[in-house]
């Protein structure tokens, strides 16, 4: 009887910060991991140093998702570096360069965001769907599924950066879309809403969030670290939540839950 292969797994904006945390957990659950980000960097090295400590495969590819038109040569070495690809993990983002007036957003502002969180997201996402829908699977192989990172930014507005949580919000209704297409394959789709999390995206506004936090902006009172997002992904990569798809699952210590 021979033992059943490792499940292989895909974080785009794998090198740093959240994507990091997704992968060093998804390591920890057995996965064989692929990192995809612009730049094969010394943050980079590190992060595939963690996968390769926890007993794991792992690889880097250097891609854009923005540029869509190498969707499907990047959609091919996805399952071609370790045969084959079982969990995507849509992690890659960016946030707006300059926070404003919602009448101030620019059209070089809006296609930017729009560009990355959402369009090149939807299209690599496509491209890796074709590619599970086609591939002959068996009872033993591991569970598949593809994982939006989005932001409480879907649900929560912030006029001072509207083009990203129109970006993020887009996020929730692709997950749900996936997971009506993609039901029938047995390939699960879910959204994580990261709530205030301690990276170097919001470095830039860390002493206005430990202001908050300390005030009872959320019921756990600390910062969220990228290894609570990553366990969370690890969690639904692996089919511990059988009976949910196109799901949102906060993870934002509380930060979602409205009161009077």
């Amino acid at each position: 009887m021979t033992a059943a292969r490792p499940p292989v797994a895909a974080v785009t904006g794998g090198r740093q910060g959240i994507g990091r945390g997704i992968a060093y957990a998804l390591a920890d659950a057995g996965f064989n991991v692929l990192v995809l980000d612009l730049e094969d960097d010394a943050a980079a090295e590190e992060t595939l140093a963690g996968i390769r400590e926890r007993g794991r495969r792992a690889a880097f590819i250097a891609a854009d998702i923005a540029e869509i038109e190498r969707r499907d040569a990047v959609a091919d070495a996805l399952f071609s570096t370790f045969g084959t690809l079982d969990c995507l993990v849509n992690n890659a983002g960016v946030q707006v360069k300059v926070r404003g007036d919602l009448l101030d957003v620019t059209p070089e502002s809006f296609d930017r965001v729009m560009a990355i969180n959402l369009r090149g997201t939807f299209f690599m996402t496509q491209a890796v769907a074709r590619r599970m829908v086609a591939e002959a699977r068996s009872h033993d192989d591991p569970p598949r599924s593809i994982i939006t990172i989005s932001s409480a930014n879907a649900f929560l507005v912030a006029p001072d950066r509207p083009e990203y949580c129109f970006s993020k919000t887009a996020l929730s209704m692709m997950t749900k879309a996936f997971a009506l297409r993609l039901g029938a394959h047995g390939i699960r789709t879910y959204e994580i809403r990261p709530g205030i999390i301690r990276t170097l995206m919001t470095a830039p506004v860390k002493e206005k969030y430990d202001h908050l936090i300390a005030q009872g902006l959320t019921p756990e009172a600390r910062w969220g670290e990228p290894e609570d997002v990553g366990r969370a992904a690890a969690t639904l990569a692996r089919g511990l939540i059988p009976f949910s798809t196109g799901d949102s699952f906060h993870i934002d210590g509380g930060l979602h839950i409205q009161t009077l």
